[in-house]
């Protein structure tokens, strides 16, 4: 099997230009290991699409299906572009929660950065969960994909290894959820970790900075008619609210490595 690993802000995944496998479940597992595989966040596929110009669908590190991904669906513009499938630098991605606009950035013949049309994003009312005794106030928000906004201070920056999981398969969430931990800072900018369903840890997550940047709005700890800057583990990512209530965002995707590789017994 002939992929391209590729990575937005250290959110890593193993790019393929084919349709899905059947066994695509297993594959993600075991290609997705870092200790006993190649090592990812998870898998993602670039299909044909009868709808828009390409499509993408995204394979946890647990074998569970995401239904969007902002980091992966950046890489998955450069990576259309800069292989040649496409020179429109305007393109229209399929998911699962929808059809995603594309913007590429390009520099010297690359795609420098991308911005993503991440939709409109609904943000509901808080509520309090409790965990080992402590009560928490998360705010659910809706990018296409769940995530529990949790707003906290420094010290609360360790908590995604400490209770992500807990969060996660907690019975509020009965198909799980991704769950951001978000500091507010004296500039404005937004301090945010995250555990990520079905793949735990990682570096960046774009529809969990979506995610906080349309619950820092809601809360008014941010202006809404400003850009939003969200720094993560990997980096940072611009957010922005537009007038019709859609959020866009901006940030790198870069090529890691390519390579081939043969699994026995898949």
């Amino acid at each position: 099997m002939k992929f391209t690993k590729m990575q937005g802000l250290g959110n890593d995944y193993l790019y393929f230009h084919e349709e899905v496998p059947a066994n695509v479940s297993k594959l993600s597992i075991l290609l997705s290991d870092r200790h006993y595989g190649i090592g990812s966040d998870g898998l993602i596929y670039i299909t044909a699409s009868a709808t828009a110009d390409f499509g993408m669908r995204i394979f946890n590190a647990d074998g569970s299906e995401a239904l969007m991904c902002g980091n992966g669906i950046r890489c998955v513009g450069k990576y259309i572009y800069e292989k040649g499938l496409s020179k429109k630098t305007d393109l229209q991605i399929e998911t699962k929660s929808g059809i995603r606009q594309l913007h590429l950035h390009i520099r010297n013949g690359k795609a420098d950065s991308v911005s993503v049309n991440m939709g409109k994003v609904t943000v509901s009312d808080p509520k309090e969960i409790v965990i080992h005794g402590q009560a928490y106030t998360l705010y659910p928000v809706n990018t296409g994909n769940p995530h529990a906004v949790i707003f906290t201070d420094e010290a609360g920056l360790t908590l995604p290894e400490k209770i992500g999981a807990l969060i996660e398969h907690h019975p509020l969430f009965p198909d799980g959820v991704n769950c951001e931990f978000v500091r507010v800072c004296d500039d404005g900018k937004l301090r945010m970790r995250v555990w990520e369903r079905g793949s735990g840890v990682t570096m960046a997550c774009g529809t969990g900075a979506t995610a906080s940047a349309a619950a820092a709005v809601f809360t008014g700890a941010v202006p809404s008619d400003m850009p939003v800057s969200v720094e993560l583990d990997g980096g940072i990512l611009e957010l922005r609210k537009e007038d019709n209530g859609e959020f866009w965002m901006r940030g790198p995707a870069e090529f890691v490595y390519e390579a081939e590789i043969e699994m026995e017994g898949v």
